[in-house]
């Protein structure tokens, strides 16, 4: 089965101030979509609204998951629809391990009991041993397991963890914001082959990006340009390398 991530006609402001106007867009599960844009032109606005984020508000439109909206969903009833998103600055958790974080999703996620009086089965030791697997997919070390999430990670490391974080929940659609900041070349050859390895073409690839880096790793489907608020143009991946040699002035300037 396909699944569809539909966004219809979406307008979202922030603070009373209108980021996003007319928004419409549909990734299949199947499919890779590259959003880019200059600094301010609201990609990571987008997202967040996507997510369900109290600070963007949603004042036309709507968000579907195969047909039902999800407006009325807060984050995390969103993320057990099938959402998932990688953060472009993702925070520390003092206190909570990646072990304990990827088995509180899974509980909710994927081992939520129809009963609430029982204990969720967790097949625990499989999952560290697939914890292991895509830490080291990503060339991150076991010890990751029992660190606290994001404490004391460089930029790279952070977005290593988040994508070892999908790679173990599995969802439908997944909004990568940013993903290549904070990492050099070859890390953003090891991030991309695991996110293609992951995703199989299973999941529904939104890749938020400024720059052609990573998109020269992984061919999106489609490529979104995002100028003040609106989806100005929507092609090829080869206007992503059109976009790299011109730049967004040029192409503003062709509007």
């Amino acid at each position: 089965m396909v699944d569809v991530l539909t966004i219809e006609h979406l307008y979202v402001e922030v603070e009373g101030k209108e980021i996003l106007k007319d928004i419409n867009l549909e990734v299949k599960s199947n499919e890779i979509h590259a959003i880019m844009g200059p600094n301010g032109a609201g990609k990571s606005s987008l997202a967040q609204a996507i997510m369900g984020h109290p600070r963007y508000k949603i004042t036309k439109g709507d968000v579907k998951i195969n047909g039902e909206s999800i407006l009325g969903l807060s984050t995390d009833k969103r993320a057990q629809k099938g959402l998932f998103i990688s953060l472009q600055y993702p925070i520390g958790l003092q206190g909570i391990t990646l072990f304990t974080l990827v088995r509180a999703s899974l509980t909710a996620l994927k081992y939520k009991p129809t009963d609430p009086s029982q204990k969720p089965n967790l097949p625990l030791p499989q999952i560290r041993k697939d914890l292991e697997f895509y830490l080291k997919k990503l060339g991150l070390d076991d010890s990751f397991i029992n660190r606290y999430v994001n404490e004391g990670f460089s930029g790279g490391e952070k977005k290593k963890s988040e994508i070892v974080q999908m790679a173990m929940i599995k969802p439908k659609f997944a909004i990568l914001d940013e993903t290549d900041s904070g990492l050099d070349i070859d890390g953003i050859k090891i991030v991309a082959s695991a996110i293609m390895d992951i995703s199989r073409r299973e999941t529904g690839l939104i890749l938020i990006t400024h720059y052609n880096r990573l998109l020269q790793f992984i061919r999106p489907d489609y490529v979104h340009i995002l100028m003040d608020g609106r989806i100005v143009e929507t092609g090829p991946a080869e206007l992503a390398d059109l976009l790299e040699q011109k730049g967004y002035d040029w192409f503003k300037k062709g509007l």
